[in-house]
């Protein structure tokens, strides 16, 4: 980084987590509000800018730990907003950026602290941050293997870490834990059979490093790039930001041509471009969602992509639409959801979620479930996924749908999904198993993916 911006790029992110801890504002929209609006800063600066916010709030559970460890006057909880982000900032740079010299991290905080008016504190910061540095080997952390420990150690909220041991286990909730806290690489869907797509491959090459995935070459994972948004690549929509485990929805749906598809939670539209993608400029997607600006979200990467089979409704999922009534050959329900499978990447969804707000958006499932299943027509497919590993808005709300619908039935996945899948499984997963059984839970840390759900259900006929 630049001496010129050492200040002003940390009072940047002050001001993001500020807006993010304080005030509740969502990581992703904030950061990227920054970044739009800094984007004359050079790419060291933004990608300092974007480590430093990200970091502080991956790491909040365990730099609060440490900075009640050593505050003898007053609890994190109880310092002024600005004092406690600023520590937490400072002394995630002493814990965890190691580019950055211990004494960096302490003068220039304290260099903040006076700026923002808080010159009577500089001694209170100045010290708890030296003392972190000099003993940051030492830290006394909580007893091994109690909930407190992983939560402190993985940033992770105690109930998460409970939901996760009675779910899977301990050696499988600590592979979930560790992959929470790893680099988070951008994953992109290669539009092949588009028009856009061998140009936009050329040039994405020239634009960024490129992994392809083994078992799904359409899939690349990028890095060393600058702002994806400004890559011509996407720009042309010749690639799309998809995970790995979001393409797996596509795969699942069995497309083909002249399919009507309809997606109902659809934004922000990378799964009905892709199932637009496979109809081949033949057939429909119907991509609905609840508000204005979801429905904007979807018609912006609609219009980007310039996809001409592809139609967008706003509608609220829980009321039933009777010209859909046994209208659509293919049903997406990607639905609301608890988020735990992505965690890792959305840094401050852990710390809004509950263990009551998982039973609500159970019961707010079933009731979507319910009302647009009956938009399937007989022998065809609804598709329920979730980016979730919350085995209650996953497996669970399989079996109850099938109780209350027999006139479903779990399909066999293994026509549909790409065959090195389970190569790339931990066996740990019995990935192969669960294909076979029409439901797929994919775990953060036990797969190459993010944490996902998804079901192929296929309606009888007759």
């Amino acid at each position: 980084m630049t001496n010129t911006n050492t200040i002003q790029v940390r009072e940047i992110a002050l001001e993001a987590l500020l807006e993010i801890l304080e005030k509740g504002r969502l990581s992703h929209l904030v950061l990227g509000q920054f970044l739009r609006k800094y984007q004359y800063l050079e790419k060291q600066d933004r990608a300092f800018l974007s480590r430093l916010v990200e970091g502080t709030i991956e790491r909040k559970l365990t730099l609060d730990y440490i900075l009640d460890q050593y505050s003898k006057k007053v609890s994190v909880q109880k310092m002024k907003p600005v004092i406690r982000t600023l520590l937490r900032m400072g002394s995630y740079q002493i814990l965890y950026m190691d580019g950055v010299p211990d004494s960096a991290a302490c003068n220039e905080t304290v260099k903040l602290t006076i700026r923002r008016g808080f010159s009577g504190l500089k001694g209170f910061v100045n010290g708890i941050l030296r003392t972190i540095a000099r003993e940051k080997e030492q830290i006394p952390f909580p007893e091994k293997n109690s909930l407190e420990y992983y939560s402190v150690v993985y940033s992770m909220p105690e109930w998460i870490v409970e939901q996760w041991m009675e779910q899977y286990g301990q050696k499988i909730t600590e592979k979930m834990l560790l992959a929470g806290l790893e680099a988070k690489a951008v994953t992109v869907r290669i539009r092949t059979g588009t028009l856009q797509w061998e140009e936009g491959e050329k040039s994405l090459l020239k634009e960024a490093d490129v992994q392809e995935v083994f078992w799904y070459p359409e899939a690349w994972i990028l890095s060393d790039y600058d702002s994806f948004e400004e890559l011509e690549s996407f720009q042309s929509g010749a690639v799309q930001v998809q995970d790995i485990s979001s393409m797996m929805v596509a795969e699942a749906a069995g497309v083909k041509e002249g399919d009507f598809i309809l997606d109902v939670c659809a934004a922000p539209g990378g799964k009905s471009i892709h199932l637009a993608d496979k109809l081949q400029g033949t057939g429909c997607v119907e991509a609905r969602d609840l508000t204005d600006y979801k429905i904007g979200l979807i018609e912006e990467n609609a219009q980007r992509c310039r996809v001409n089979n592809l139609r967008v409704k706003r509608w609220d999922a829980l009321e039933f639409d009777k010209t859909m009534a046994e209208a659509a050959d293919i049903v997406i329900a990607d639905l609301p959801c608890s988020g735990l499978g992505v965690v890792g990447r959305k840094n401050d969804l852990k710390y809004h979620s509950s263990r009551e707000g998982q039973r609500e958006l159970v019961q707010l499932q079933r009731k979507i479930l319910m009302t647009v299943s009956a938009y399937v027509k007989a022998g065809g497919v609804l598709i329920y996924s979730t980016c979730t590993t919350n085995r209650q808005e996953n497996e669970e709300n399989v079996r109850w749908f099938l109780e209350e619908n027999p006139s479903f039935v779990l399909e066999d996945l293994t026509e549909y999904l790409p065959k090195g899948m389970t190569e790339a499984a931990d066996p740990i997963l019995q990935l192969k198993e669960q294909i076979t059984s029409g439901m797929v839970g994919l775990l953060q840390g036990v797969f190459p993916s993010d944490g996902f759900f998804l079901a192929r259900l296929k309606k009888r006929k007759g």
